[in-house]
């Protein structure tokens, strides 16, 4: 720790040097103009260290104690303080500060073939508010020495070759991999008293302010979240915990995986929720685990894409996100993909030795998500760091292995997991009706669509294949092929699916047979993984996708690369691993009522008409468990052709993804069982369900 602080203090001494020396520091062999960008950029990343300094020294020695800050410990902060330092830390991305920031791409390009890398490093750099909130000295001091690093080499007399600085960071992120990756593997399964459970379980949360002491960006949207959850009721709050705990319970049940022995549950939820997850741990507590809270990676090493798992709230700039999704391209090699699956499984095994129960304690995820944010489709940038085809395929082949990995220490079946969501503010001026009648939908009883759903169960278990086909604009025209069950008295081929692991209830789903598996699949408008798709078209061919377009982009293949890189994950086609109907219609009137069913997140949504799912299936790592469902037949379309490999070729086994898309109901003309002798039942006819024995379920809010 010693070393660690007097490298600090080495590091901050030399970056409050910068900018009185950079006329002269520069070398005079970069042309002039690119010279001038150079000055501004390393200006402005020196004044940037400069005040995350200045916050470090503000929140006091205590940040680096074993014990963390307390609340006694900031008591003299004011909460206009407070705001500031949340400005400060977040300045070069909010508002229309990232515009004109070198981590922008668009300004990176004025730094010439310097400008990937210097924008790769301020992206690193701007990582740094969790890290100080959370006291991670190491990462603070590595992160300051790579940037007076890069910096040093341009005061050589000769311009610094661009190879040279792209050695740099390689050597940054070899020498110091094992460590990162060794916090982010402690983050994810330790119960740590860190500032964001600090903050959540002993804050008075009856005071907005107290958001600006969980060191993420605080916008307007968490304020108003936080405000209104303080109007509602101790038994309102209760009951939105136990909705989403008993049913986290239940799926314990619901999967057959054994509760016994559990100890830790990993909770992640959206800035501004703080009061329900308070009682949410307590809650949770209450039946023996104990929570883990991190924030999403800061380092490019520990993060996938534009995946953000962790506590999250509003971004300071969603652009900025997407833009630096590729950074690893830096580094990506076939050595890099080595030496982090050997520091993963040493991290791995460390945990072990610190806690034998570690994995076999661990009880799942636990997500509570918010929908209802400002539609986002980010602009395409020339300057951004992209991956190479064979980077592509080093990523996809490192996700996979390192999913292989944790298999080995954490099994598929030995855990479960609940989501739930709640609306946000930035869904408009209807918030708080919206808010209330999503509570009922959360809340619709299990009991009464149990054997509503069966009915549909029923139907579909002895056909031979379903038929989707949508009505008005919508192109969808897809075959799904089932099979054909040995013991129809038995065993079933669809999961009737309500309010445990997924909440809301309201759909049936299976893993369809991918051979005869065809046609189109066709959404007018969907929000996916964080974005917005128009005019989504997928092609598929014995259940794989063929071919795929949008709407988003002016250019067809910007829209293809679009697809490839936030539905594919760079993979170069994947299986229909769920066909699902969605049987929640209270859900869908809803949105109807206020007009956003294109802003209800996957959790919903998915519930409001068929959809299919691209990727891994529903029972991912989880296929040699026997499921039933409440009528005691077992689900046996728990697989399919890729899944069937994971003794055999593992690697070829799993895809690392699951993408639900929906058709909603309005969309849909008709929806029919169709036999092996060629009859035809319908199921639904122009959105609405017509089997004799399911009209109730078209039934509103």
């Amino acid at each position: 720790m010693c070393d660690l602080r007097e490298r600090l203090a080495l590091s901050r001494d030399r970056v409050a040097e910068i900018k009185s020396e950079l006329d002269t520091f520069l070398s005079t062999k970069i042309p002039a103009e690119i010279r001038g960008n150079l000055r501004a950029c390393f200006a402005g990343a020196a004044d940037y260290l400069g005040s995350c300094f200045f916050v470090i020294d503000r929140l006091g020695d205590s940040l680096f104690s074993p014990e963390g800050p307390g609340v006694e410990d900031w008591k003299d902060i004011s909460t206009e303080e407070w705001k500031e330092i949340n400005r400060i830390l977040y300045a070069p991305l909010m508002e229309g500060a990232y515009a004109q920031s070198y981590a922008n791409p668009d300004m990176a390009v004025k730094l010439g073939t310097y400008g990937e890398v210097l924008s790769f490093l301020l992206a690193e750099i701007y990582s740094l508010p969790g890290y100080i909130f959370d006291g991670q000295l190491f990462m603070i001091v590595t992160l300051t020495e790579l940037f007076l690093e890069i910096y040093g080499r341009f005061g050589d007399e000769d311009a610094p070759a661009v190879q040279s600085l792209e050695e740099a960071v390689r050597f940054h992120v070899t020498d110091y991999l094992e460590e990162i990756v060794r916090i982010g593997a402690r983050n994810s399964f330790l119960p740590l008293e860190n500032t964001l459970y600090r903050v959540v379980m002993q804050e008075d949360l009856s005071d907005p302010a107290y958001l600006y002491k969980l060191g993420e960006y605080i916008s307007d949207t968490e304020l108003e979240m936080a405000a209104f959850l303080n109007t509602l009721s101790e038994e309102e709050i209760d009951a939105m915990a136990a909705t989403f705990v008993d049913g986290y319970r239940r799926g314990f049940d619901t999967m057959r995986v054994p509760f016994a022995g559990k100890t830790t549950v990993g909770i992640r939820y959206i800035l501004g929720q703080e009061r329900m997850i308070r009682r949410v741990i307590r809650r949770f507590e209450e039946i023996g685990l104990k929570p883990i809270l991190t924030r999403v990676p800061g380092s490019r090493v520990n993060l996938r894409g534009t995946v953000r798992k962790g506590i999250t709230g509003t971004p300071a700039s969603r652009q900025f996100i997407y833009d630096h999704r590729m950074d690893e391209a830096l580094f990506l090699d076939p050595q890099y993909v080595d030496r982090k699956l050997s520091a993963l499984r040493k991290a791995y095994e460390e945990l072990l030795q610190e806690n034998a129960d570690v994995f076999t304690g661990y009880a799942g995820p636990a997500v509570v998500e918010s929908f209802g944010e400002e539609t986002f489709m980010p602009a395409k940038k020339e300057g951004v760091i992209t991956l190479s085809e064979q980077q592509q395929e080093l990523s996809t082949t490192l996700y996979a292995r390192s999913a292989m990995l944790l298999q080995e220490f954490l099994p598929g079946e030995s855990y479960s997991f609940s989501i739930i969501a709640w609306p946000s503010p930035e869904i408009g001026p209807d918030f708080r009706e919206i808010f209330r009648d999503t509570v009922r939908i959360n809340t619709l009883k299990n009991e009464e669509y149990i054997p509503l759903q069966q009915k549909l169960i029923d139907a579909m278990d002895p056909a031979d294949h379903i038929l989707v086909e949508g009505c008005g604009e919508n192109r969808t025209r897809m075959r799904v092929k089932m099979r054909k069950l040995a013991d129809p008295a038995g065993q079933t081929q669809y999961e009737n699916c309500v309010a445990d692991v997924n909440i809301p209830l309201g759909e049936v789903f299976t893993s369809p047979v991918l051979s005869g598996t065809e046609g189109t699949l066709h959404v007018s408008g969907v929000y996916l993984n964080g974005y917005y798709f128009k005019d989504l078209e997928i092609v598929f061919k014995d259940g794989m996708v063929s071919s795929y377009s949008c709407g988003n982009y002016a250019d067809e293949e910007a829209g293809r690369a679009y697809i490839r890189e936030n539905i594919l994950f760079n993979h170069e086609t994947l299986p229909i691993g769920e066909f699902a109907i969605g049987t929640n219609m209270p859900a869908y009137f809803m949105a109807k009522k206020y007009d956003i069913l294109g802003k209800l997140p996957i959790l919903i949504v998915e519930k409001t008409g068929p959809h299919f799912a691209l990727g891994d299936t529903c029972y991912s790592h989880s296929e040699d468990t026997a499921v039933f469902n409440p009528d005691g037949k077992e689900i046996i379309s728990r697989e399919n052709d890729f899944s069937l490999l994971r003794d055999t070729a593992p690697e070829k086994a799993y895809f690392n993804c699951h993408t639900d898309i929906t058709i909603p109901y309005r969309e849909i003309g008709r929806i029919a069982a169709v036999y092996p002798d060629g009859r035809e039942k319908e199921l639904i006819r122009d959105g609405r369900f017509v089997l004799p024995g399911t009209e109730a379920l078209n039934r509103e809010i």
